[in-house]
């Protein structure tokens, strides 16, 4: 053998030391493995992910997340719908169901914490954050307040109105609506409470992609405006970029996402009746439904927002401009048609119908949102900030450069906000890019509003102002002053929460100024994103080579064409606060005011229903067929009563329910209800309070063969004199019907 030991140490003695090394060494690795939790393990791209969700330093990376939804649909009978200030456009029944998703992040030791929460209405008024903050605050004192929570709107154009305090808005919601308010406020703080209950040690990852064929600019004219060695840095005239936010807890279990896209969720048009969250809503319908898999919509504890971005100009309806009339194309600077002018030019989705294209292009999203979500692996550490201020909008000084300053100007819209746009005209018969007023329609607003001032028109040139309404505070002030302006950042997530709509070149230029402030005090690598519609509706903001040609957006942007400079100048102020840690030396502002309107409407009240003779509510007035086919639509009206009855009380959870018949069981089984994009809840107001109700099915082509019902939920409302109303639940019931394959 040949080999002799070291001095001190028999062979013998090495060979057991030997032993008892790789013993130990055996023993500690079995305790680490009987101790530490295990991971899962899958193949290929997936492993990556999961491997990255739970390193061995987990705890020190953790967050507290927690994540909550609830109902905020409101009244979806005779409310006017928010987005299109079409007075034909009331409410006749329901599609969807509409939510607030919110989303609670606190440092590990929770210090600090910040809410965001998404709600499927058209945009979050003043007069419903100052609601919240309110309740907030006398629920939770001061765990969460104006400079921790942003409330974002997704924008669909087909929710309830009636939840304003600037008389603007109140002129198209018919004033200001109860029961739009407190479902909207009530959904937003049950929502956070749900998040609050929910909190749980978890984790964040950031992704980002394109999503191709979904939308497209429809006031190219102006994109165009901006400098052209700017548009070369970009593919494209809108952001195709999404942001998707993904929440796990500390085992890997999906807690829920938020996704940033700039889109409109205008894929349903002005002439919609039914409540519905279009497109956006829809992505955040299929992603729920795949995530919470057997539960109804609106339940399961997964939770998937689909919010709003730099979105201003950007339409869904990607067949673009054509006169509707002629089918010639329209795309032009007045968005003009040879025959019948501007009303005739609109632009259309890529479905067959309006419906059919708000489920082609929100299925769109959701792909794209599921597959950045599965690969989501850059992980979001980091503290918390927070910053908020109130700005007075009307008087921001401006350096816009070493030599030149400029102002924001009090509110006015110009002639061309009258014109709408391609996705939903106005209507009056204006036209898009109008540069010069019209003397009749100048001496009417000169009669009614005022005129308006020389100080105010040369603040706002080149803009002819139709509507005066910074200057005119009767029965209130028309649009809103005070502003607030707020900044979240989470780790390397940047969150600025903007209370309008930017267009596609003013959210980059929003986002870079924001990147570019952090780098100037030290901070890399940020992620920018920007949550649109926020905390208080003040219209639009474009460029201001954008403004020059004063299309639709640029007329509707109400504090002039300094508005996006003035912006950037505040949250550059923001970003600098938080990154040089100086948060608490920011001036709070003037606090803006708390209308007292809750006199004002003129929805009229609902009257006491009537059953036909010799019917009650809910009887079938006309019945199913025996027998569908997958693919086929299966309907029943019913004796109806007016749906508002059922908008505030509290047991109240769906207009109807499609039921299936269990063999082995002998009980009928909830498939479906109102929330489901494949039902329809139709109202129709007869004569002398008699009303009927229709529900449809649209059967899919998934749905298992066997029996089905549908069913109908009510209030009816009886009045007596000199007696409170009284309102009674109801129900009807559809005979029994088979469902059969192709």
């Amino acid at each position: 053998m040949g080999h002799k030991c070291k001095k001190h140490f028999s062979c013998l003695e090495v060979v057991l030391m030997v032993l008892l090394v790789l013993m130990t060494i055996i023993s500690l690795t079995l305790l680490v493995l009987l101790f530490i939790p295990k991971k899962h393990y899958t193949t290929g791209k997936d492993s990556k992910l999961l491997n990255a969700q739970i390193p061995s330093d987990a705890e020190s990376k953790n967050y507290l997340i927690g994540v909550g939804r609830a109902d905020c649909t409101g009244p979806v009978a005779e409310v006017p719908l928010m987005g299109y200030a079409n007075p034909d456009q009331v409410a006749r029944g329901i599609l969807s169901r509409l939510y607030s998703r919110a989303f609670i992040v606190a440092e590990p030791d929770d210090s600090k914490r910040v809410v965001f929460v998404s709600a499927d209405i058209g945009m979050v008024s003043q007069r419903l954050r100052l609601e919240v903050i309110k309740q907030l605050k006398s629920k939770y004192g001061e765990l969460y307040r104006q400079d921790n929570v942003i409330l974002s709107g997704t924008h669909t154009h087909s929710g309830p109105a009636g939840y304003f305090q600037y008389t603007i808005f109140l002129l198209t919601s018919k004033g200001l609506i109860k029961p739009s308010l407190n479902a909207i406020v009530n959904g937003i703080i049950k929502s956070i409470d749900i998040a609050h209950q929910s909190m749980t040690r978890g984790r964040l990852f950031i992704n980002k992609g394109l999503v191709e064929n979904s939308q497209i600019n429809r006031s190219p004219y102006s994109y165009l405006q901006n400098p052209e060695s700017e548009r070369k840095r970009y593919s494209s005239n809108t952001d195709k970029e999404m942001v998707v936010l993904k929440m796990v807890d500390v085992n890997g279990k999906e807690l829920g996402l938020i996704s940033w896209f700039a889109i409109h969720p205008v894929s349903m048009n002005n002439t919609n009746l039914l409540v519905n969250s279009d497109n956006m809503g829809y992505a955040s319908y299929l992603f729920e439904q795949e995530k919470n898999k057997g539960q109804l919509p609106g339940e399961g504890s997964f939770v998937a927002a689909f919010a709003s971005s730099n979105l201003g100009d950007v339409s869904p309806n990607i067949k673009g401009p054509h006169c509707i009339n002629t089918g010639e194309s329209c795309d032009n600077p007045h968005s003009y048609c040879p025959i019948g002018g501007a009303k005739m030019c609109m632009s259309a989705g890529p479905g067959t119908d309006m419906i059919d294209s708000t489920k082609i292009i929100g299925q769109k999203i959701f792909v794209e949102a599921k597959k950045l979500f599965t690969l989501a692996s850059q992980e979001i550490t980091g503290p918390l900030h927070s910053a908020h201020q109130w700005v007075n909008m009307t008087n921001v000084k401006v350096q816009l450069n070493a030599t030149y300053t400029g102002k924001t100007c009090k509110p006015a819209l110009g002639y061309s906000f009258a014109a709408g746009t391609t996705d939903g005209v106005g209507i009056l018969n204006f036209t898009q890019s109008s540069l010069e007023g019209d003397p009749f329609w100048e001496t009417v607003h000169n009669q009614v509003l005022g005129k308006p001032s020389n100080k105010t028109e040369e603040c706002h040139h080149p803009k002819p102002i139709l509507l005066n309404t910074g200057e005119i505070s009767l029965p209130y002030l028309w649009h809103p002053e005070i502003v607030d302006v707020q900044l979240f950042t989470i780790g390397s997530l940047a969150i600025a929460a903007v209370p309008g709509e930017l267009t596609t070149m003013s959210g980059r230029r929003l986002r870079e100024a924001i990147k570019s402030e952090f780098e100037s005090h030290g901070t890399q690598g940020m992620n920018v994103v920007i949550a649109g519609l926020c905390n208080v509706y003040t219209h639009y903001i474009t460029t201001y080579e954008e403004y020059q040609v004063q299309r639709y957006e640029a007329a509707s942007t109400i504090y002039g064409p300094h508005t996006l400079s003035a912006y950037i100048q505040l949250f550059r102020g923001l970003a600098k606060a938080i990154a040089t840690n100086t948060v608490q030396d920011l001036p709070r502002g003037p606090e803006p005011p708390f209308i007292n309107v809750t006199t004002l409407t003129l929805l009229p009240g609902v009257p006491a229903d009537v059953a036909p003779n010799s019917k009650k509510f809910g009887d079938v007035l006309q019945d199913v067929q025996p027998q569908y086919r997958m693919g086929q639509v299966a309907e029943a009206t019913f004796v109806g009563a007016n749906p508002r009855n059922s908008a505030e009380n509290a047991t109240h959870q769906t207009f109807l329910t499609v039921e299936k018949y269990e063999n082995i069981s002998g009980n009928w089984h909830v498939m479906y209800n109102d929330a489901s994009w494949d039902t329809r809840f139709y109202w129709t107001k007869g004569l002398f309070c008699r009303s009927t109700a229709k529900v449809e099915w649209h059967i899919p082509n998934t749905t298992e063969p066997g029996l089905y019902r549908i069913q109908y939920f009510g209030h009816y409302k009886v009045q007596r004199i000199l007696k409170l109303a009284q309102f009674h639940s109801f129900k009807g019931t559809s005979s029994v019907f088979e469902v059969i394959k192709f």
